[in-house]
């Protein structure tokens, strides 16, 4: 089966595949909010019908305890792929921040070029609809797909997820395939192409110190009483030595050393540090003084306060000492770190610095490894390559600073890798009103799926 007349089908057939996106984007699929149950399973149901159309005659809607999963498989060869999005959004709120209705999308001119505005344009369903258009044109053109494909759609995403593990245990027969493709990622820029091999875990901790039994007057206390504040503070700041790295025994197990060919790819990829600070307010790079903004952000774990609380913070002054004050922090983990030895470790740490007359109880918020891709399948290069040839510049292998649990889920739970590629701009605005999806990447994700679905076959 030959590419060049499925791309020739995607571009004359691009303003269908619009509509039929705009579609989908009609249908306001919030799971975070009850009230829109049945719009979820509307959307649920839209997306049956859709690839029933295309010809996966299998395709269903699985409903759960929560919102339901779509699922169909077509096709065959000698790998199987497995391709994942969802279909649900974040809520729109606040309205009055939209300049049109979220879920009345429309194409829009900008001065950057068309785009496809409305609620979950980016985030997921323009992505999502991407590979189903890349594969509808394969059936057009040569009545079957290349690859022996299976979809798995949730609509959860935005809400936790609390379905999806249990689904993926009591199917994991059906659903295990050789490769995860994942479309709820980004271009590296708007002319790279990316393929996120790493995402880096998360240990969330939340530590609250007890000193008096009560608020005291700083006149009358203040010296031999215990203060909260400063006990949280001498803990927070041993947490880094003066060269950025993290102090807790055992945090850097685990943590290994980027490839040259992934340095070298990563410097060439021109990234801009100073442009990158510079858009927030910031001038010069923190964290490990001998790392470089890109490897930080996506090779190298983190130590990071995501806020602090205690003693008197409203209007005027108060001269108190608190009785309780509470910090919470965030590790990003990378390679092979244990997040619960790295829980350990630090709750050790505060245990260890904590004076006599204080108390200290930990509230956990969540605990993953990160995900590392085995980019030594030749699929990956090949993908890659596919990519590359669509794309102004050449494809990169990336990271990414956050954590996409579904890609640790499909390793744990079904013993397989994840290949993301997703065409998201960082303006996109997804979560945020007015949430837009280029039609330039519309169109060309369409083409470069059908690009990554020759490959792969090819390649077996």
């Amino acid at each position: 089966m030959t590419l060049d007349p499925v791309l020739s089908h995607i571009d004359a057939n691009i303003e269908s595949a619009v509509e039929r996106l705009l579609r989908l984007l009609r249908i306001p699929s919030i799971s975070t909010d009850s009230a829109y149950r049945d719009e979820c399973r509307a959307a649920a149901d839209w997306l049956v019908e859709d690839l029933k159309e295309i010809g996966f005659v299998d395709a269903a809607r699985r409903d759960t305890p929560g919102h339901p999963m779509v699922t169909g498989t077509m096709g065959e060869g000698a790998r199987h792929l497995l391709f994942y999005g969802h279909y649900d959004v974040q809520p729109a709120d606040p309205l009055e921040l939209w300049d049109s209705p979220p879920f009345e999308p429309a194409l829009e001119d900008t001065p950057a070029g068309k785009v496809i505005r409305g609620r979950g344009a980016s985030d997921d369903k323009g992505q999502l609809m991407t590979f189903l258009e890349a594969c509808r044109a394969w059936v057009a053109v040569h009545g079957a797909l290349p690859a022996r494909v299976s979809i798995l759609f949730e609509g959860e995403e935005e809400s936790g997820s609390p379905s999806l593990v249990p689904f993926l245990r009591a199917h994991a027969d059906e659903l295990r395939a050789d490769l995860a493709l994942i479309c709820d990622t980004g271009l590296f820029d708007r002319d790279t192409p990316a393929i996120t091999t790493m995402l880096r875990g998360l240990v969330g901790e939340e530590v609250i110190i007890t000193g008096p039994d009560r608020d005291l007057h700083s006149g009358a206390y203040g010296g031999p009483a215990a203060n909260p504040i400063k006990v949280l503070s001498r803990i927070i700041a041993s947490l880094h030595d003066e060269d950025g790295r993290v102090t807790l025994p055992g945090f850097y197990d685990g943590v290994p050393e980027i490839s040259d060919e992934m340095r070298a790819q990563w410097e060439g990829l021109g990234f801009d540090a100073e442009g990158f600070l510079g858009a927030v307010g910031l001038s010069r790079p923190a964290g490990e003084a001998d790392r470089g903004p890109l490897e930080m952000l996506w090779a190298r774990p983190t130590c990071e306060v995501n806020g602090i609380a205690g003693g008197y913070a409203g209007a005027g002054f108060k001269t108190v000492l608190p009785s309780k004050a509470s910090a919470k922090i965030s590790f990003r983990l990378v390679g092979r770190q244990d997040p619960l030895a790295i829980r350990d470790a630090f709750r050790a740490r505060v245990r260890e610095m904590l004076p006599e007359d204080c108390k200290v109880e930990f509230h956990e918020h969540g605990a993953a490894p990160a995900s590392v891709m085995a980019t030594d399948d030749p699929a990956f290069e090949t993908a890659r390559q596919a990519l590359s040839a669509e794309w102004p510049r050449p494809a990169a292998f990336v990271g990414a600073g956050g954590s996409i649990p579904i890609a640790g889920y499909f390793k744990t739970e079904l013993g397989m890798d994840s290949m993301l590629i997703g065409f998201g701009n960082d303006d996109d605005l997804i979560h945020s009103p007015n949430e837009k999806y280029d039609l330039r990447s519309f169109h060309k994700g369409i083409r470069s799926w059908a690009r990554v679905l020759a490959a792969l076959s090819e390649k077996g």
